[in-house]
Formats: C-alpha cells, structure tokens, sequence
C-alpha cells in the first residue's frame, strides 16, 4: 500500500493559515470527521479520567491512522481541571506531549469563550494570553462557545484566538427542537450570521445533548448551508438516545463538511456516535482505512477496562434526554457526583429535578458552565425535598449553591430570554448584578506579579514554575495550589501506569518505572504496616534493590467522627446543612449578630460550593462546625437566637 503524501490540513493551516484551512475543508470531496476519543468521549463515559500515560501509548498510530481527519479533539472542556484536579498531571504537559506524538493532525480543543476553560468569567487578558499559549504548545482549532449563546462572551474568545493565529469554530449550542417558540429556525439563522459576521472560519453546530433528530438536522443545516453557501459546517452530537448515526447521515445529505465521532469502544450513549459504523456508511469510509481504524479501536477496547471504577453503569441509550436535556458530557459526571452526595438512589428524581431546574433558570442552553449550574439546583433540590414550586415560594430563605446565585447575578452573561422573576430578585437579594459581559468590568491580570509570588512560595518545590502554571494558576487557584502540593508530597505520579495510579501495588509485587530513556526504577513492596493512633503507616519496600521505609497518612484509616446534632425543620434559627458537604470556612463565632441573608458556613462538595445564610436576623448561640469537618445534609451547623 502506497504511503499517503497528499498535504494534511494541518500542514495547509501551518503554511498558509486559517482561511485556507477552512476553503480546503469546504472544498473537500466528502464527509470529514473530528476524533473525540482524546477528550470528550471519556469525559462523557468516563468521568473525564483518561490519562496521558494511555494516550500517548497509541498517540504514534493514531498519527497514521487519522491522517486525513478534520481534527483530534484532545484538550479544553473539562479535561484542562481534572488532569490537575484528579489525574495529578499538568495540563499544559499533556498538550506538549500530544503534539509531539501527532504532529500531522489538526488539534482541537473546546473554548468556553469569556469562561476559557473555567467556570466563572476572567479579565480579557487571561483569556487572551490562554489563547495565546495554546497555539504556541500546539492548539489549532478551537471550538469557540458560550454556554447560554450569550454573542458579547463569544466576542472575547472568538478574538482571543484569531489574535493568537488559531483557526476559529464559531458555535451555537443546540437545544430543545425546532418547533419551540423560543429555539426555532430563525433563532439559529440570525446567530450563525451574527457570528459570520464575527468572523469566524468554521460553524460548529453544538448539539450537546443529542435533542437534534434527522428531520431537525436536515432543516436546520439546509437552510444554514443555503444562507451560507462558503462556510464549513461542523455537526456536534451525542448518541444518548440512539439517533445520532441517523442525524448525521441527515447532516451530511443537506450541506454539513464535518461531524464528531468517538472510537468504536469508546462510543455511543452519552458518548459521541461510532466512527466504525459512520465509516461504513458512507461512501469513500470518511477518506480514513478501515483496517487501520479498526487497529485503534482494538486497543482502546483493552484500554476501557482499566478505567472500570468510572464507569457510570449505563447499559443503553435512554431517550428521556428529550425530556431532561442533560448534555451527554455532563451525564456521567453528575451522576458519579450525586453519588458522592448520597443522592445514587435518586438518580431518576435527579433527572426529573433537572428538567424542572433548566424552567426556574429561564429554559437556557444547558452546556458548561450553565448546565452545571442547572445540575447543582437539581440536586439541591433533590437533596432538600424541594420541588420547583417551593423554589420559588421559599427563595428568600434557602441557601443555594454559589452557582445558582452567581448565575442569577449574570456572572455567566444574559441568557437569551432573560431571567425568571421574582424568583432571581429573591435569590439575589441585595448582591450585586451584571448587565452586561461580566469579564469586561474585571482589571487586567497582573502575571509578573502572580509568577514572582509563585516563584517564591515554590523556591522550594519539586517543580520549576513556568508562564504554563502561571494561567493554571489564575485560571483554578486552589487546584492548581493542591496539584502542586502533590507534586511536592509525591513526585511526578503521572509515569505510572495506570493500574498503579488507581490501586496502588500489592505486597509482593514488583514495579518496573521508567523515568526517562534508559533510566529505570525497580520498585517493589515488601509490607504494608498497621496504622498507628495518628493514623500513620509504614511501607517497607526496596528500590533498586535496596531497603527504603516510608510513613504516610492512610486516608482509608477509620476516623472518629462527631455525632452531629440535627436542625430542627420547626425553628428558624436551627440552622441545618443543605447539602452534604465538607465545611471549607466559617463566617461567624458564637456571640455575633447577624441579619437575614448574611452568611454563616461555606460548604464544598465535589465541584459546587454553597453558603449558608442566615435564615433570620439574630445573635448566633453557637457555631457547631469548624473548617474541614464534614457534614450531612440536615445536620445542625449554626444556632441562632431569632429576634422577635
């Protein structure tokens, strides 16, 4: 078989730049498909967990393999939090190292525009400098995006990256069908050409849900392709209900250039639709060999197993998506997490929450960071017997999570039919509120001044600050100050393979650790201790032959913890947790007078913070949590004393 010479788009967008990228992928003769195996595939199947380490094994063949694909999702979205967050690994390192493993294929990463790859809006220079960097560490496409299609966030992002040279995926989110009265067919038009006229090389439809069924498809992108007859269009969906092979054959037949697909073994449900069963559906198999495809899938099919703890127990698709609207990449997240807030059993009154949440927020576009905020109300409401009703009759006196109420303040821009009232004025309360793009009210970020004070604070550490970890920084602060901590504490965990990363070694076992070319540790364990009255243990093994004792905390030792007592539902000034949760900080000390609405407790649970708030005005009796303990919801964190 002849090797493939032909130019690659990434080799055209290098050399001649980002409009002749997107006129040689709508001159293409042909459907072209994105990988997303790299990135949001495992996000939507498995919690986001894939590591570097497994990537990169198959990164060599994946560069042959996928040659002549629009692009290889890999980066943004929420693989740029938890690579620090729960894979120990530096963001910024993992891109480095893809684009020297895949140096023919185009990237792509997922752009949440004012939001970058955050949860909150930043000051226009960070988002800038982001951009920036990522093209200069091997980013080419980025898929720009707002999650409530809120254009005046867009703005920022889609400039950020034709400033940094990178070829700009203009979005619109998809949701609800094209019958509603608020989402129909010249709501799109009109977007997509405020976004042409923005400036954009490629559309990207962003079906986040998979609400877009074959007839939806095929109206909708006739009429874009009809309106704009030169711009490339890029089709984005989830299987979760099973259509989503059928949508994209629709796709194809009325004008689409390019549509995301996932692996074989990584694909379907919640996930993107099967590049195998795509590839035979076709007629030139997407420009891609079967056999070499197929040699991918193959590994990734051995390579799922080891990330089994993540897997969210989902056997089928479920076409109760059409009611719910969860997008596929929240899924599993929000599922791993409501069990993790004891909510597991209630799954279904979860979904069903969801759906009521998406109303009191103004029927939004449900993508990151809005639809965490719809998925933090629902389980808020679900954790407190809450049904939509009493949200709105009792806003004045819950304490909701940060996400809802910094929603409600417009901290995520406007969404398109403006907020629900009363209900926003209630929660809100006397907080301030945003008009307008939230981020351009922000200072400017000072980095100089943020790299001296990690180069001092880390003068210590194991690892050489960069301008990388300077954006980690300022972009997830705590996380990026904890990932670094790991670092310190236990060195650089990511060369692991992954069965040790997850389980840890058994006594008796022997590890063989590569630390670069040629240089190797053998490592095995000869015993695991007891853990003594601090909870301390002892692990005897040998490295390299030799004998070698460590002391660690075991995080698995039974710890004491307090019988709280429990609120009580009848007295105002019983003030109960709303949430299960881990107290980050206390706002108040016995004594102290408080007015309704002040804040008590900060709570942290998984992803989503709540502050207690004063329920009532009076003087605190007692403050019956300090920081770091944890509690369940209902138990009893502060006692005030009500005025009468």
């Amino acid at each position: 078989e002849l090797e493939d010479t032909s130019p690659t788009l990434r080799s055209i967008y290098v050399e001649k730049g980002p409009e002749a990228f997107a006129k040689a992928v709508r001159d293409h003769d042909g459907l072209m498909v994105m990988d997303t195996t790299w990135r949001d595939a495992h996000q939507s199947l498995l919690a986001t967990r894939m590591r570097t380490y497994d990537i990169l094994k198959i990164a060599p063949a994946t560069n042959i393999a996928l040659r002549n694909a629009y692009s290889l999702e890999n980066w943004g979205g929420a693989t740029f939090d938890v690579c620090m967050r729960f894979l120990r690994e530096c963001p910024w390192e993992r891109l480095e190292k893809m684009r020297e493993k895949v140096p023919d294929i185009p990237f792509q990463m997922l752009l949440r525009g004012a939001n970058a790859v955050g949860y909150t809006s930043y000051p226009d220079n960070l988002v800038q400098e982001f951009c920036n960097t990522a093209v200069k560490s091997g980013m080419d496409v980025f898929r720009v995006f707002d999650s409530l299609n809120y254009l005046e966030n867009m703005r920022l992002g889609i400039d950020a990256v034709g400033e940094a040279g990178g070829i700009i995926e203009g979005t619109v989110c998809f949701t609800s069908n094209l019958s509603s009265p608020r989402y129909n067919i010249e709501y799109y038009l009109n977007f997509v050409q405020e976004l042409v006229n923005c400036g954009i090389h490629v559309l990207a439809i962003k079906d986040m849900a998979g609400l877009l069924t074959p007839d939806d498809a095929k109206t909708l992108i006739s009429n874009i392709r009809r309106e704009f007859p030169t711009l490339p269009i890029h089709l984005h969906t989830h299987d979760t209900a099973g259509t989503g092979i059928a949508t994209y054959l629709a796709a194809y037949e009325a004008g689409a250039d390019v549509v995301d697909c996932a692996i074989d073994s990584l694909s379907g449900t919640t996930s993107q639709p099967s590049l195998g069963a795509l590839m035979h559906s076709v007629p030139d198999n997407l420009s891609l060999q079967v056999d070499q495809v197929h040699e991918l899938n193959s590994y990734w099919e051995e390579c799922r197993k080891l990330y089994a703890p993540f897997e969210s127990g989902q056997k089928s698709g479920s076409a109760d998506v059409y009611v719910h609207e969860m997008p596929g990449g929240q899924y599993t997240n929000l599922l791993f997490q409501s069990g993790q807030l004891g909510l597991a059993s209630q799954w279904r009154d979860v979904k069903k929450a969801y759906a009521d949440a998406n109303i009191l927020l103004g029927d939004i576009v449900k993508v990151t960071p809005s639809s965490k905020v719809c998925g933090d109300l629902a389980q808020f409401m679900v954790a407190n017997g809450l049904s939509k009703d009493d949200v709105v009759e009792q806003a004045d006196t819950l304490s909701f999570p940060n996400s809802v109420v910094e929603y409600f303040q417009g901290h995520l821009g406007i969404p398109p039919h403006g907020f629900l009232e009363p209900l926003r004025t209630k929660v809100v309360k006397d907080k301030p509120t945003f008009n307008g793009r939230p981020g351009a009210e922000l200072p400017p970020y000072d980095f100089a001044k943020k790299e001296a004070a990690l180069k001092e604070k880390w003068a210590h550490g194991s690892r050489v600050i960069r301008h990388v970890d300077v954006l980690s920084d300022a972009l997830y602060p705590a996380v990026f100050d904890e990932f670094l901590s790991r670092c310190n504490e236990f060195g650089k965990i990511s060369i692991l393979d992954t069965p040790t990363f997850l389980q840890g070694m058994t006594v008796g076992e022997e590890l063989i650790v590569t630390l670069e070319t040629g240089k190797n540790l053998i490592v095995k364990l000869l015993s695991v201790g007891a853990p003594d009255e601090n909870g301390i243990i002892s692990v005897n093994f040998e490295l390299n032959g030799q004998p070698r004792v460590a002391r660690v905390k075991d995080m698995n030792a039974e710890s004491t913890i307090k019988e709280r007592s429990i609120a009580l539902v009848d007295v105002v000034g019983s003030v109960g947790a709303p949430m299960p949760g881990v107290v980050v900080d206390t706002k108040v000390k016995k004594g102290d007078r408080v007015k309704a609405g002040d804040p008590l407790v900060l709570l942290s649970a998984m992803k989503m913070e709540t502050v207690v708030s004063a329920p009532c005005s009076g003087t605190v009796i007692n403050v019956e949590v300090t920081s770091g303990d944890s509690v369940k919801a209902g138990d009893l964190v502060v006692d005030i004393d009500e005025d009468l």
